[in-house]
């Protein structure tokens, strides 16, 4: 089997760590492995494949392709508890059309055994939990080293505006987190926004973080062209949050509105939305604003 190494270290920095700086200077949470699927395995790999003239690209995401009526159907893994469909969403017609998902059909299980049937030296390799280029967790320490720059320190505020006292820098905080603020307080406080343009870290109760309703941008949609009409479809907001009960619709200007049956807990600008019709994905977009 002919071996190739493809340099796209270049790419890597550009479109992934680039954007996860990006995002969270701008008071964002991003997922850079839906970037990193979008514009590294699924954009230049896939072009490289094509130059090679190579017909698909194969990869180990716990997710399965269907063709049905000439287009192409992006579904959940059989494995639900591995699903990868949700960081996915983001692939095409094109795309789908020339890309294998071979594990998509069996459990995580199966494949341990296999590679153990196999003798493979990473039959019992524990699943990866970390970004990548952040292997210790820490992304203000990186954000930091990367850029070069020092996070700048601003007010902790309550959710009138009074001063609680300084944060370390915005990069530091994260919609919904309780640990590290450092604040004294007679109940819990939890982020429950962050302003860049003022430099400001909004702390509040547990209560202060549901929303019912989200938009989203940067659309893409893979089991329809759009949703002019109110659907009811299930939403996930997180990887690992458990779908949800909701209505989605687009407006004129194709941003998607997501309003949810029940109030969800710390919906995140720069996380993705992906919806649902069963276990078919539908599509999804990238979260920039809640309402209440």
């Amino acid at each position: 089997i002919p071996y190739f190494v493809f340099n796209f270290t270049e790419d890597f920095g550009t479109q992934i760590m680039d954007r996860f700086v990006c995002a969270y200077e701008n008071g964002f949470t991003p997922n850079p492995c839906i970037d990193c699927n979008r514009y590294m395995k699924f954009e230049k790999l896939m072009k490289r494949a094509k130059e090679l003239d190579y017909d698909y690209v194969v990869t180990g995401h716990y997710a399965r392709i269907e063709e049905q009526g000439g287009k192409f159907l992006l579904k959940k893994a059989i494995d639900e508890k591995k699903d990868q469909s949700y960081v996915l969403y983001s692939l095409t017609q094109e795309q789908l059309a020339h890309t294998l998902f071979p594990l998509g059909g069996m459990t995580k299980p199966q494949i341990r055994e296999m590679a153990e049937e196999q003798g493979l030296i990473n039959a019992r390799k524990h699943d990866s939990q970390d970004i990548c280029f952040v292997p210790d967790g820490d992304y203000a320490k990186f954000i930091e080293q990367y850029t070069g720059r020092k996070s700048i320190p601003g007010d902790f505020v309550d959710t009138e505006g009074n001063i609680l006292g300084k944060h370390k820098g915005i990069i530091h905080y994260t919609l919904g987190q309780r640990r590290g603020l450092g604040i004294p307080a007679a109940s819990r406080l939890y982020v429950c926004d962050i302003s860049p343009k003022t430099n400001q870290v909004v702390l509040g109760n547990n209560e202060d973080l549901f929303h019912s309703e989200l938009t989203a941008t940067k659309v893409n949609l893979i089991s329809c062209e759009s949703l002019k009409e109110p659907m009811r479809l299930k939403a996930k907001i997180r990887y690992r949050h458990p779908e949800q009960e909701a209505v989605a619709w687009q407006t004129e200007d194709g941003v998607l509105h997501v309003r949810f049956d029940k109030p969800q807990r710390a919906i995140t600008r720069g996380q993705a939305v992906v919806l649902y019709d069963g276990d078919i994905v539908v599509g999804g977009g990238v979260i920039e604003n809640c309402i209440k």
